[in-house]
């Protein structure tokens, strides 16, 4: 049953990112680039985002599982520090300067698009970087 959730919440977020615009590069940097013909569609891609967000932990506030019964597992660090505020800056500039995140990276990566492909290498080089320098 938790794998079918899976599954469908996967399809639906994926859904979401194509039909927003969000797994298309140019409509990101459209969006991001405040120097050329400015593109605010996203922005209520966003605003829609953080509303279903608040509902959704509204309504898991206090609970131990979900509604089909897998544990709530939700971050109990809620320290503003250098490792978060780095990382922010990070993928800040990654996608930026590629348009480009890790959900809609992955859709690209499927449809064989080369851009999907660099982007996903160089994020997995980097993830694979940051677990050395940690541990050492």
């Amino acid at each position: 049953m938790l794998v079918i959730m899976a599954f469908l919440c996967g399809l639906i977020f994926g859904a979401g990112l194509l039909i927003s615009g969000l797994a298309n590069p140019e409509k990101v940097l459209g969006f991001l680039d405040l120097s050329q013909a400015w593109d605010p569609s996203l922005a209520f891609v966003m605003i829609g985002a953080i509303a279903v967000g608040i509902i959704g932990f509204a309504l898991v506030k206090g609970r131990k599982t979900a509604f089909c019964g897998a544990p709530i597992l939700l971050p109990e660090n809620n320290t503003v520090d250098r490792t978060l505020v780095g990382g922010a800056i990070l993928f800040g500039l990654g996608w930026g300067l590629a348009g480009i995140c890790p959900g809609p990276s992955l859709i690209l990566l499927g449809a064989g698009i080369g851009k999907g492909l660099l982007f996903v290498l160089s994020m997995l080089a980097g993830m694979w970087i940051v677990t050395r320098v940690r541990s050492s």
